[in-house]
This record gives C-alpha cells, structure tokens and sequence, in this order.
C-alpha cells in the first residue's frame, strides 16, 4: 500500500513538473543556492573563515542563477557556474559537496541533455579547473595534494555518471513507448485487416448461395412459364422443383447467418454441416430442372479432402454451374473430377458460344462470380483459370491441394 501511495505521489509530481517546468526549475535554484551559502560557512577545525561574504554569496547567486537555463542552454549554464565557483574557491573557502552543489547539477544536466562529445568537451575543463583551484586554495594547506585533489574529482565524476544513466534511461523510456505504439497500430491493423478478411468471405458466401438458387429459381420459372399451357405434367414437376430450390436457398442462408450469430452456447442448435461435393448429385438435379443438362465424370482415385478443400471445390462449382445457368446459351454443362497425387483438378465446361451478358470482348466474366471463385481457390494454395474455350463455350478449370496449403480459417468457418 505505501508503494503504491509512493507511485502516485510520484506521478503527480511528475506531472506538475511537467506542466509547470520553470516552477521546478526555481524551487531547485533556491535549494542548491542554500547548500551553497551553507557549504560556505564550513571550515576545517581550527580554520578561520575567509572574510569575503559578500563577495561569494554574490557569484554563487550568479552561478544558481545561471541553471535557470540549463534547459534551453545547459552549456552556458555550466561555463558560468564553473568560473564562480572556481573563484569563490580560490578566495579560500573550503572545498565540499555542499559548496560545489551548484557546478554538480550543472554538470548533471549537460550529460543529461546532450551527448558524449560535449559532455567531455564542457566537462573535463571543468574538473580539471576545480582540482586546479582546490590544489591551491589556501583552505586546505595543511592537507596533501591527493587529498586535494581526490575528493572534487569524485564528486564532479558522480552528477555527470548519474547525468549519463538518465539519459539512457530516457531513451530506453522512448524506445519502449515506441515499440508498443507500434505494436498499438500494429493490432489495429491486424484486426482491420480481419474485418476485412470476413467480410469479403462473408460476401463471397452469401454471393455463392444467393446467385446460385435465385440464378436457378429464376430458370426454373422462366421454363415453367414457357411450358405452362403446352405441358402441365411438366410444368408442375418443375414448380415443385422451383420449391426445393427456394426452401434449399432458405436453408443455407438461414446457416450462413447461424454461423455469423453463433456464440459459445452449449445448449445453441447444431449449425447444418458445411456442402462438400457429396452434393453434387443435388446440384446437378437443381440444374437439370433449370433445363441444363450437367454430366459428372472423375479420373483417378476419389481421396477424402478436408473440410476447407470440399468446401472450396463445391463452391467452385455451385458457381461455375450458375454462370452457364444465366449467361451461356449451351443446354449442357460437364463437371470434370481428376484426382491425381496430392491435388485435384476441377474443370467445368459448357459447349455452344458465350451470351452477351456473361462477359465482355476481352472475354473475361463480369460481377464478382469469377473472382470469388479465384480468391477461394487462392485462400487454400491452389489456382483458378477461366475464360472462352477456341472450339466455343466456356472452361472453368482449377487446381486444389487436397490439404490446403494455406490456413483453412477462411474456408473452415463458412457454412
């Protein structure tokens, strides 16, 4: 409890010294130019006091208020506190901490506030030239010359040691509020790049479901409308079919938004687990009553791929599909699975020409069906390429690992 009473009574003088600096500044004059009168009344036993009151009271005044500018100028203030109290020293009085108060925080505050150089350039003059003055001041005669000369030196060297050891404490004070401002800005964007992250997987989910069953709705009732007076039987096949495709859309969205509101609730109902491409029989059902014809084939093997990869792929070709669905005028599309060593290739082709809609002359897809498609192909190391076909139509074809090679974070978290 006292050290934490110490700390706050510490940071409130730290504050006001920070606010009100000059304040500080003339409260420390007035001690130092009191330990300095004092340090002049004190002689050896036996000695008599140099009869020149007047004389020194005056040049240490000069010199403590020299320090007053030790902030903006801290070099003037040493020279002209030196020279004081080298004279009031050679007038005879005696040599002590309390005498030399003022040329110590003076030299304190040159190695605090500038570098080495000018430290040893200011400093060692001024040491030198009071072991000079107390060498022969006629205040200690009766003492040797390594005494003399001993005790200034080593009380001139501690304010400029202490000097140095604030001043690297400053900047490793600096250096650590740098490196965690850093590390502030670097967490903030961190996390809005992860906002940024789920959102666009959040929209190229919501994309994926909702252009697929609306793009398929959309054909199913458009046939069913063509057909409607010339073939009942099939129109109603077909609305029925229009149903499942509308209650499957709802489902999945209603899973998509489950998963953004999932919390950590033991008792929340179970999310519906996550399309693989063991739906493929169903999504080729769902086209095929839109009046595409889709035929599956697979090469190889058929390996079981993590969640992320089945996800991937299932949406590649969900989408793949929707876009001959809306835009090519074929009636036929054909899903390609080749499962060859640790990868799986995915081609969907639809054959006949491209409609006008699907892209532009320079044969690339408009919207962001294509490019959502890329970015999840990305998302788990693999590679996507798309664009018209020489013999007509159009070749989705993409490369997947079997284990993602980057996170699956991405894939993973969607429905």
């Amino acid at each position: 409890m006292t050290t934490n009473q110490e700390r706050r009574y510490a940071d409130r003088l730290e504050g006001f010294a920070g606010r009100h600096p000059y304040v500080l500044d003339l409260v420390v004059v007035a001690a130092l130019m009191g330990c300095a009168t004092l340090g002049g009344l004190l002689t050896l036993p036996g000695a008599e006091p140099p009869d020149q009151d007047t004389a020194s009271v005056v040049l240490l005044g000069v010199s403590c208020l020299a320090l007053l500018k030790h902030r903006t100028h801290p070099r003037i203030a040493l020279v002209v506190t030196a020279v004081c109290t080298v004279v009031v020293v050679a007038m005879g009085y005696l040599v002590t901490p309390l005498l030399l108060a003022p040329i110590m925080a003076a030299l304190f505050w040159l190695a605090s506030h500038t570098d080495r150089r000018t430290t040893r350039a200011y400093g060692i003059p001024t040491v030198v030239a009071l072991m000079l003055a107390a060498a022969f001041s006629d205040s200690m005669d009766h003492l040797s010359l390594l005494l003399r000369t001993i005790g200034p030196f080593f009380w001139l060297m501690l304010p400029v040691a202490a000097g140095k050891m604030t001043q690297l404490r400053r900047a490793y004070l600096q250096s650590v509020q740098a490196r965690a401002e850093h590390a502030e800005r670097t967490r903030e964007e961190e996390a809005r790049l992860r906002v940024t992250e789920e959102r666009m997987r959040i929209a190229r989910e919501l994309h994926d479901v909702v252009a697929h069953h609306l793009a398929l709705a959309n054909a199913q009732a458009g046939t069913a409308a063509h057909l409607a007076l010339s073939s009942p039987e099939q129109t109603r096949k077909i609305l029925t079919d229009l149903t499942g495709t509308t209650s499957s859309a709802l489902r999945e969205l209603k899973a998509t938004l489950g998963l953004l509101r999932q919390n950590d609730d033991p008792d929340a109902a179970p999310l519906e687990p996550s399309p693989g491409l063991a739906r493929l029989p169903e999504l080729v059902s769902a086209c095929a009553s839109a009046g595409v014809t889709v035929t599956v084939t697979t090469e190889g093997e058929p390996r079981p791929l993590s969640p992320g990869v089945d996800l991937t792929a299932f949406r590649i070709v969900q989408e793949a599909l929707t876009n001959v669905t809306k835009h090519a005028t074929a009636e036929a599309a054909h899903v390609r699975l080749a499962y060859s060593g640790t990868r799986l290739l995915i081609t969907v082709t639809n054959d006949g020409p491209r409609a006008a809609p699907w892209g532009t002359g320079g044969g690339h897809p408009q919207g962001f069906g294509v490019m959502g498609m890329r970015e999840r192909a990305h998302s788990i190391g693999g590679e996507l390429h798309a664009g018209p076909r020489p013999e007509g139509g159009f070749e989705v074809a993409t490369t997947l690992p079997l284990q993602p090679h980057a996170t699956e974070a991405d894939a993973d978290a969607a429905p």
